[in-house]
């Protein structure tokens, strides 16, 4: 499918040997509404968790230490870059190398928290995530293999092939565990119970966009 016709028309291209990166309305959409997301969560304030306790009307509040937020907030501000670089990103590869890091830092920005339940989801997360890391590589090595490129600018202009399809279905696998969704999101979704709003809100975004992103990347492709 044409570039055109996923993202509008071309702003621009930056051809830097192989890899061309291109520019339209999609991506910089994309790259500027996270980077707004990013700058809010990196200014704002830790909330307090306050749960009912079971059989009274008491409550239980649970807060952010200041060395636990300082961390956080660092590892949310480096999710959200990642995150940025991998909605204007032109290379196949570089995608990949994105989508992996943000599977790192999503485990990190919760790797302090001490909840049983939270840290269990983070480690079943983290194991989904690396096995699916051999897909996510190995389905761009297929397409790199099939075509002797991997500027997605590039693969826009080449025929679909098996070889081409195979590939592409295999790194879905690979972002769909990478980033957590059906039907993997069952080893995420306790991650979400811990405190710390809204740097936990970077998990969820990340994920978001990133299907977002490969949707396209998979129709230029295919």
């Amino acid at each position: 499918m044409l570039i055109e016709n996923l993202g509008g028309n071309l702003f621009g291209t930056i051809p830097l040997g192989d890899i061309v990166l291109y520019l339209n309305p999609l991506h910089i959409f994309l790259f500027v509404t996270m980077l707004l997301f990013t700058a809010l969560i990196a200014i704002s304030r830790t909330e307090t968790q306050v749960e009912s306790m079971f059989g009274s009307l008491d409550e239980n509040k649970v807060s952010v230490g200041i060395k636990e937020f300082k961390h956080r907030r660092f590892l949310a501000i480096i999710c959200g870059i990642a995150t940025a670089g991998a909605m204007i990103t032109g290379d196949l590869f570089n995608f990949t190398l994105f989508m992996a890091l943000i599977g790192i830092v999503n485990i990190g920005i919760v790797s302090a928290v001490k909840q049983v339940d939270v840290l269990n989801s983070a480690y079943q997360y983290g194991l989904i995530a690396m096995m699916c890391g051999l897909p996510l590589f190995g389905g761009a090595a297929m397409i790199l293999a099939a075509t002797g490129t991997l500027s997605l600018f590039e693969l826009a202009t080449i025929p679909a092939s098996p070889m081409m399809i195979f590939g592409a279905l295999v790194m879905l696998i690979g972002v769909c565990g990478e980033s957590g969704i059906a039907p993997f999101f069952a080893s995420k979704a306790e991650m979400f119970r811990t405190p710390g709003s809204p740097f936990i809100l970077i998990i969820h975004l990340s994920s978001l966009f990133i299907i977002v992103r490969f949707v396209e990347i998979l129709l230029t492709i295919l």
